[in-house]
């Protein structure tokens, strides 16, 4: 059974790739019948099978293998075919090649073409069916019906083609400009996190020209303070060196929105309280865990996980209607690792115009320095953000 489906599977597939074939099939098919029928219909009358008629017929039938590459050019041939067997034969078989090669017309050309090769159809089908059954209308209507439906039917399936062709193109657009929103969103965030940076690294040179003044004061009247100030200028700038290389993989927009004031360090997770405070306020409920050591960190790694957990509230807040969150801060050996729950249903989209900017923003933070970033649905028992952030300087 399964190799009988994977056949079927297969001549299916073949057929969509080359549906010549099957249009080869079915004008071989037609015309064999249709050869077929004027022989036995001559022989069974008593006449000589006519030559003349039995080479136009295939005429008839045979271009339907053509159809989907020339449908106006195989409607011509057939009907000029049927025509010829009528004018020189006076005889004249249903054309079921004329019928195909119009539905072909109606379902590939535009619907006044389509419309002016039915009416051009119309003319020899009634003479064909009056010189075999007489002016009877009774006789003409019906058939001139079944070329009618296989119009209707032809320019139903162009109309839903075309439909479809522009579903397909109206999702692709909608797709490339939700990839524009999400490309400019990281910019935009990356934009953020390099102003940033660039502000704890105009701290850190802020404090080594102090400290550095400090012990060319004191080199002669305090060695001793002034070796402890010039280690410390070394130590404040490696951390900025740190900070630099970081810096050097973030791209920065052209266009500077409005800063701050300009060498204000920014916060840290040290104002984590501060920031649960205002959550509570507005109206959730958020407890904090602490779970190791607590140590200093690098300015850039605390401001990290300060607008990891600040976003993760925000959402939270806005968009997932949850009573409650946990935030939970782990130092571990070489990392602080960040968790936030809650009870709601989840951000909103990643193409909306909040939460999805606000998980690449904290994916791209996160990932600036090394860590990574996972959030996930909780089986409809709320949403989970979390967030590894190692203290030493990302990979290169």
């Amino acid at each position: 059974m399964a190799k009988i489906s994977a056949t079927v599977a297969a001549v299916r597939e073949a057929i969509r790739r080359h549906p010549w074939w099957m249009d080869s099939l079915l004008a071989l098919l037609l015309t064999f019948v249709s050869v077929v029928s004027t022989v036995v219909a001559h022989t069974k009358a008593g006449h000589a099978v006519p030559v003349l008629e039995v080479v136009l017929v295939p005429f008839t039938t045979a271009p339907i293998a053509l159809r989907r590459y020339r449908p106006l050019a195989v409607l011509v041939v057939t009907v000029s075919a049927a025509t010829l067997i009528l004018i020189l034969t006076s005889q004249a078989q249903f054309p079921v090649g004329v019928l195909v090669a119009l539905y072909t017309v109606a379902s590939r050309c535009e619907r006044p073409t389509s419309i002016r090769a039915a009416e051009w159809v119309a003319l020899p089908i009634t003479v064909a069916v009056i010189a075999n059954n007489g002016p009877h209308a009774g006789r003409v209507i019906p058939e001139l019906a079944v070329f009618a439906i296989a119009w209707v039917l032809g320019d139903n399936i162009r109309t839903r083609r075309a439909y479809l062709a522009e579903l397909e193109a109206r999702a692709a657009r909608l797709e490339r400009e939700r990839e524009e929103r999400a490309e400019r969103a990281v910019i935009e965030e990356r934009t953020r996190i390099a102003r940033e940076l660039h502000d704890v690294i105009a701290h850190n040179v802020s404090v080594m020209v102090v400290q550095a003044s400090a012990g060319e004061e004191l080199f002669d009247r305090d060695p001793k303070r002034a070796r402890e100030s010039l280690s410390a200028v070394a130590s404040t700038g490696r951390a900025a060196l740190t900070e630099l290389r970081r810096l050097l993989g973030v791209i920065r927009a052209e266009e500077e929105r409005e800063a701050g004031p300009a060498y204000a360090p920014q916060p840290g997770i040290e104002y984590l309280d501060d920031l649960v405070r205002q959550v509570r306020e507005a109206g959730l409920a958020v407890e904090v865990s602490v779970l190791g050591e607590p140590r200093e960190l690098p300015e850039g790694v605390g401001l990290c996980a300060y607008r990891v957990v600040q976003e993760a509230l925000t959402n939270t807040l806005k968009h997932a209607e949850a009573s409650e969150a946990q935030v939970s801060v782990r130092y571990v050996a070489d990392a602080l690792e960040l968790q936030v729950l809650d009870d709601g249903r989840g951000p909103a989209p990643v193409n909306g115009e909040s939460s999805g900017h606000g998980l690449i923003g904290m994916r791209e933070r996160v990932a600036l320095f090394g860590g990574e970033l996972s959030t996930r649905s909780r089986d409809g028992h709320g949403y989970e953000v979390r967030a590894r952030i190692p203290f030493g300087a990302p990979a290169q």
